[in-house]
């Protein structure tokens, strides 16, 4: 029997249906006996993969319930056929039973999603006419053939497939703007792997939404920011930029799109503000414990007018109003540069136009907080027969110019955010009309 049975698997190798026909004749029960005894892939398995259409026709005709057999992968003849493109393999197969579709693999993937994840478009054609239904059945966690399409850089099997359901159903929306376990949508992922073609195409269709967030919160242009640079990058962001304003009537009217763009500056920006933030600490911290002039090394003599202990700051004792401000000053560069880290740290919606207001305010605290401390440090270290000199005033007038200049900004800034504030709220129906506009 296993030598018949070695000729059978031969048979079907070679597309010899005279040897099939042959062994018939030695044993009439030979094909039940592949049905039964065979435990990895049957001889239509092999005929399948090979593309033998004459043999698979023969075969299936004298037993159809070998369509549906699987191998030890789980794998039908139809998966295997689908997946080679074997298109008069896959007609013979569907004129059997077309429920063939229906059936999974060990990685959960139907005929239809192993076709177009390897490019068989007219394999795709045959199972979506056989089973239009199956286009909408997900792939391995989750994703869907729309998914695979793009990950496996299938263009014509995604137009293909676009195509074939937009005539057909009702609800393409949800189709085409469907996520995978992390949230992505299929525009996520061509703009991950900067499939431009990809992405033209996509952006062509009217359903898709371009500003969709993934599970990071993310849409797809916020991806690409954050993707490697890539000399392909500024056309896409052109691409996605110019979609962006069709697509966003009613993201327009929500507090979130106030913030996409400082979102994603702040994105960008986050590891960037917590180096500096960390240094301006560490420098607060070591002119905190060191102040200038050091500490006294021995406690005051007995009778000195001065007295003081070992340890103590000799700028306390020389200069006791200015050591006040002094410690005063740096305290508010060290809580500021610390409040930085833990607001950066603490999870907040970073895309919020009052949390990076309050985010700038602080950094610009800190940073003038360190400033005027160096100054107060060099004007305590510094002799007073030098302060009045020219270089030392330059110096002096360009720290407070440099001062005032952020200080103009920032009250830019502040005026800018509390007139978009007013104009949205304006919008919203929020607060009434100025009184100026109002009739009598």
């Amino acid at each position: 029997m296993e030598v018949l049975q070695a000729k059978l698997f031969e048979a079907a190798t070679q597309n010899s249906i005279t040897s099939l026909h042959h062994l018939l004749i030695d044993d009439p029960l030979i094909l039940d006996r592949a049905l039964v005894n065979c435990f990895n892939e049957t001889p239509l398995h092999v005929a399948a993969m090979l593309g033998h259409d004459d043999f698979v026709q023969e075969i299936v005709g004298l037993k159809p319930e070998l369509v549906n057999e699987l191998s030890s992968q789980l794998s039908s003849p139809l998966h295997l056929a689908a997946a080679k493109g074997h298109l008069g393999v896959v007609k013979a197969l569907l004129r059997v039973d077309s429920q063939a579709c229906l059936g999974r693999d060990r990685n959960d993937l139907l005929p239809l999603h192993l076709a177009a994840a390897k490019g068989r478009v007219e394999a795709v054609k045959l199972l979506l006419e056989a089973r239009p239904d199956t286009v909408r059945l997900p792939a391995c966690g989750g994703e869907s053939i729309l998914h695979l399409c793009v990950k496996s850089y299938q263009l014509e099997a995604l137009r293909l497939i676009l195509k074939s359901v937009i005539s057909v159903m009702s609800n393409i929306d949800e189709f085409i703007n469907s996520t995978d376990s992390d949230g992505n949508t299929v525009l996520h992922l061509a703009v991950a792997d900067k499939q431009v073609e990809t992405i033209k195409f996509l952006l062509s269709v009217g359903a898709l939404e371009v500003n969709a967030q993934n599970h990071e919160g993310l849409t797809a242009l916020e991806v690409l920011i954050r993707s490697r640079r890539d000399v392909r990058d500024s056309q896409i962001e052109k691409l996605l930029k110019n979609e962006q304003p069709l697509q966003k009537n009613q993201k327009s009217n929500s507090w979130e799109s106030l913030m996409e763009k400082h979102g994603g500056w702040l994105d960008r920006k986050k590891s960037t503000l917590m180096v500096v933030a960390s240094l301006i600490a560490t420098m607060a911290f070591q002119i905190g414990v060191n102040p200038p002039g050091g500490a006294w090394q021995n406690d005051s003599p007995p009778g000195n007018l001065e007295t003081y202990m070992a340890g103590e700051s000799v700028l306390m004792t020389t200069f006791p109003q200015c050591y006040v401000r002094f410690y005063i000053i740096n305290t508010t560069a060290f809580i500021a540069s610390l409040s930085i880290i833990l607001l950066l740290m603490s999870g907040l919606p970073m895309r919020r136009r009052l949390f990076v207001w309050i985010l700038m305010v602080i950094t610009w605290i800190a940073i003038t907080a360190i400033a005027l401390t160096y100054l107060i440090a060099i004007r305590l270290m510094t002799p007073s027969y030098f302060e009045n000199t020219p270089v030392f005033k330059a110096v002096v007038a360009t720290i407070f110019v440099w001062i005032g200049l952020m200080a103009l900004l920032l009250v830019a800034h502040t005026i800018r955010m509390i007139k978009k504030f007013v104009t949205k709220a304006r919008e919203r129906g929020m607060i009434g009309p100025t009184s100026s506009a109002a009739g009598p």
